[in-house]
């Protein structure tokens, strides 16, 4: 068995490792920081207090999650010199200058704003102090903009050529980074952020209204979070949809495995639901599946052809276990996403949503859903790519640095030791902070500068247009 483990499967195991510590930080901070510019604005428009309480609360959790954000994100990207020279050689004169605008127009505009959000209000006022917090809100979906252009392009490389050293160099810099899959997979990415923020906050007011339901509070950030939960579901399902279709499309390889078909089918492809992909065999043992509805779904017609992995050479298979059953993780939390939702709007109809506790129970069980279903997700993307890092122009074999095993696995060992003392650290002290309830200040008004053009406050907190 050990002879099988090599510097390459480490190294990707390492960057595996890393990227999964990482991106639940972007999708949570992405999401966050449009919810504290939603919050802050609310504030100032109504003079309503637990808005300005609500938008102290979350800001801290906002910077501690940035903070651990940056510093993973900063560490996984030494691996690009460490463990993928040949990776950064080839792309570099592409992937680069993209990484470089993400730094220079999206990072540096969160990073520079964010003193003025989390503590600058009493100092520059509310009206400065509103734009900076629109603009880490800004900053956060523009780092989503350019790093999934990123890796977009590896997805679905178009807009270069291959010098005579080898190095993919820019030909349309605008098909480069609007490439087929980038439009798709940034929709689907920042409905991920919101979703999987809304469903922290959902979990955190349940928590908290399971044991006070007249907490302001927590009724606020719960009903907010139920709202975005009803809206966006449905569109992310959607989104979904056509992001697989796209797949299809540019990566039909990728869907094979996705759906767990090693045969062809051509009078219409079953939906397979469960079962066990036997990669040796070509099949998937104790499939429970629905005749057709493969096919309908991806080709809208009962009866049209698929194909399936008896098509692809062998060496060109994903590893077709990990990206069955990360699909299925990942369509699973969308739909029960989309129940919690339906439910919740069932009881807001009802004039129930603060008092049915089977309900709050539930959504502090699905708060971790929208971190699972992200990093689901990406699992699906990269592990489907494979044994590609640039689609069907670079291998990963050909992409490793030339570096020897037991060093890649002397500081993989490092990394998991050293990731889950400092962040697991980080994330309790975040959960300890979630824990304790928003403070509750009384409900005096305050004049905003929205409010002296003529606004009145609410005249109730369930008059609120966010209640």
């Amino acid at each position: 068995m050990l002879a099988s483990v090599t510097a390459e499967l480490l190294a990707r195991i390492q960057f595996a490792f890393t990227i999964s510590f990482h991106i639940i930080f972007p999708a949570f901070s992405i999401g966050l920081a449009s919810y504290l510019a939603v919050l802050n604005a609310l504030w100032l428009r109504t003079g309503e207090r637990t808005y300005l309480t609500l938008f102290d609360y979350w800001k801290k959790i906002f910077a501690v999650a940035f903070g651990m954000g940056v510093v993973s994100g900063i560490v996984m990207s030494y691996q690009f010199g460490t463990n993928w020279a040949v990776f950064s050689d080839r792309t570099g004169p592409i992937l680069g200058p993209l990484m470089a605008y993400e730094v220079l127009s999206a990072f540096f505009l969160e990073a520079g704003f964010l003193g003025i959000m989390l503590f600058g209000r009493e100092r520059v006022g509310d009206g400065l102090h509103m734009f900076a917090t629109a603009m880490v809100a800004v900053g956060t979906l523009g780092s989503a903009f350019w790093i999934l252009s990123v890796n977009s392009w590896m997805q679905t490389p178009v807009g270069y050529a291959i010098a005579e050293n080898g190095q993919f160099v820019p030909e349309d810099w605008w098909a480069i980074v609007f490439n087929p899959s980038f439009p798709y997979r940034l929709v689907h990415m920042v409905l991920a952020a919101y979703l999987t923020t809304a469903f922290v906050v959902g979990g955190v007011g349940a928590l908290h209204l399971l044991r006070d339901r007249t907490a302001q509070e927590a009724r606020r950030m719960f009903s907010m979070a139920m709202w975005m939960a009803v809206l966006v579901t449905p569109l992310q399902i959607l989104a979904g949809d056509f992001h697989g279709l796209n797949t299809l499309e540019h990566q039909p390889v990728k869907v094979m495995a996705m759906e767990g078909h090693f045969e062809s089918h051509p009078d219409g492809a079953p939906l397979i639901l469960f079962g066990i992909p036997n990669a040796a065999e070509q099949r998937v043992d104790y499939a429970l599946e629905i005749p057709k509805l493969s096919s309908l779904i991806l080709k809208h017609d009962l009866n049209a052809p698929l194909n399936g992995l008896d098509t692809v050479p062998p060496e060109d298979h994903p590893p077709v276990g990990i990206v069955f059953w990360s699909f299925r993780i990942m369509v699973g939390l969308g739909f029960a996403m989309l129940g919690v939702g339906g439910w919740s709007l069932l009881q807001r109809l009802r004039g129930r949503l603060y008092e049915d506790g089977a309900l709050h129970r539930v959504a502090v069980a699905m708060a971790p859903a929208g971190f699972v279903a992200v990093l689901a997700g990406w699992i699906t993307t990269e592990v489907g790519r494979q044994p590609w890092t640039v689609q069907g122009l670079l291998r990963t074999a050909h992409s490793l640095s030339p570096i020897d095993t037991p060093a890649v696995a002397v500081s993989l060992i490092a990394f998991v030791v050293v990731y889950f003392l400092i962040f697991g650290a980080g994330t309790v002290y975040i959960l300890r902070m979630m824990n304790r309830p928003a403070a509750t200040p009384g409900t005096e008004l305050r004049e905003g500068p929205l409010r002296s053009a003529g606004h009145a406050p609410a005249a109730h907190p369930g008059d609120s247009p966010a209640e």
